[in-house]
């Protein structure tokens, strides 16, 4: 059995539309397997969101960093 990797949308109805037209022979039968990415739950309002980012943006202008070689240092000793 050869496997193509294609995106498509399902719509109201259930049925699925792909993007693209497959090039394959036509009139054959084809197994399906529909991989639904999981929902995340978004537990951060958008008001912690905004206090992160200018934190972060505070430590950026001020020199508050680390630098990428030494975050990468530490995650191969881990």
């Amino acid at each position: 059995m050869k496997a193509l990797k294609v995106m498509a949308t399902i719509d109201e109805q259930g049925q699925l539309t792909l993007d693209h037209p497959l090039i394959i022979d036509k009139n054959s039968r084809v197994e399906v397997i529909i991989l639904i990415p999981e929902e995340e739950t978004q537990d951060t309002s958008q008001a912690e969101i905004l206090a992160d980012f200018r934190q972060a943006w505070h430590e950026a202008m001020t020199g508050q960093t680390i630098p990428v070689s030494q975050l990468w240092e530490e995650l191969e000793h881990e």
